[in-house]
């Protein structure tokens, strides 16, 4: 009982935070925080993954993920994203824009989870924008178990394992697989056994081992020493970001 209780207890603070971050999603901050180099002094390519939890209550649960790219020379990046509230007025839940990459969420500040840049990006870069466009799931969108944007964003780092990115176990939807029942983890490497994104296990080098129920998953990283829960994330040694 007592473990419980400590549980619930979390869980309430976790909600609280989440809930008190933004009080209006119209006057939530997008100001970007400094995670990303400046285009114009960057002539090199450039790809950057990020994560940051969502607005209001659902934060406390989830996050939302997003691709970022700049091609050689590029004067701006270009993000790739899913939301889920397009469909309300267009037929595909595919965003892509020249926005800020490190922008915060509705007030939340991403966190930087892949890194790539110099040679051989470029080629990364037209894979990404190639499994963007393939995405199979572009009309559709549920927050839970998926498709949704952590299962957008995991589909592009199974098509380019070299951004060996590492979703966070928050990422709700990264473990949705559709009608597949093995897949690669959603870094590329690994493998993935799920059961439409409501039971999965994952195993890998950038993972670790992951075990999902619900939606909610557990795991051990013992590359980088951490242990994965709801809600709280990792906790333990930062995963290295290349």
């Amino acid at each position: 009982m007592g473990y419980v209780s400590l549980f619930a207890g979390v869980v309430a603070l976790v909600i609280a935070s989440a809930a008190g971050r933004a009080s209006d999603w119209r006057t939530a901050s997008h100001e970007p925080v400094g995670l990303a180099p400046d285009p114009g002094a960057t002539p090199e390519p450039v790809v950057q993954v990020y994560a940051a939890r969502t607005w209001g209550w659902r934060g406390a649960f989830g996050v939302h993920t997003w691709v970022a790219v700049k091609p050689a020379h590029a004067q701006a990046y270009t993000v790739y994203e899913v939301i889920g509230w397009r469909l309300r007025w267009s037929d595909s839940v595919l965003a892509i824009s020249d926005r800020a990459p490190d922008a915060r969420w509705f007030g939340n500040a991403p966190e930087l989870l892949s890194d790539k840049r110099g040679e051989g990006v470029g080629e990364l870069i037209v894979r990404i924008e190639k499994a963007a466009h393939e995405y199979p799931y572009a009309r559709e969108y549920a927050a839970w178990p998926g498709p949704n944007s952590n299962t957008f964003v995991a589909w592009i780092t199974r098509a380019v394992p070299e951004l060996q990115a590492g979703l966070p176990s928050t990422a709700i939807g990264k473990d949705y697989l559709g009608d597949r029942l093995v897949a690669s983890a959603p870094s590329g490497s690994g493998f993935q056994i799920s059961l439409g994104g409501l039971l999965a296990l994952t195993s890998s080098g950038v993972e670790g081992i992951e075990f999902s129920i619900l939606g909610l998953s557990f795991g051990i990283d013992p590359f980088d020493p951490a242990i994965k829960l709801p809600l709280l994330g990792r906790l333990g040694m930062r995963k290295p970001v290349f």
